[in-house]
């Protein structure tokens, strides 16, 4: 009787979990470095955009979408990287993303309930009237 070779075993990234020592280095230098972006942004980015600006309301409104645009754009690029971690089963890489991207929804919601605060029209106004 001929005995049967077993198949080729193929590597694929979610067959098995990445290895510890493999994953923590990728998932703390991820952590801080998306971490550290997220507040120089907002210190560097939308602070001293809102300083330069002087109290000119049009530059301040455009240095707060600009940053809300960004933060949009991390919240994506961290979510598209927990993905990528968790096919890869990267465990610690993906908990850190995940944190980030807490982190960064939380900046995101703070900025947006800012905007609609100082956008908000003012008090007994029809929102679609003359006057308004």
């Amino acid at each position: 009787m001929t005995a049967l070779r077993p198949a080729p075993s193929r590597r694929r990234p979610w067959s098995r979990r990445t290895r510890p020592g493999a994953d923590l280095a990728l998932a703390i230098p991820l952590f801080l470095l998306e971490s550290a972006w997220l507040v120089l942004d907002w210190i560097y980015g939308y602070g001293l955009e809102v300083w330069a600006a002087q109290g000119n309301r049009s530059q301040i409104d455009a240095a707060a979408l600009a940053h809300i645009g960004r933060l949009r754009v991390l919240l994506v690029v961290v979510l598209v990287l927990a993905v990528l971690a968790a096919v890869f089963r990267a465990r610690w890489t993906v908990i850190a993303h995940l944190l980030v991207a807490f982190l960064v929804g939380g900046s995101l919601m703070a900025a947006q309930h800012e905007w609609e605060q100082s956008h908000r029209p003012p008090a007994g106004c029809v929102r679609y009237s003359a006057n308004c």
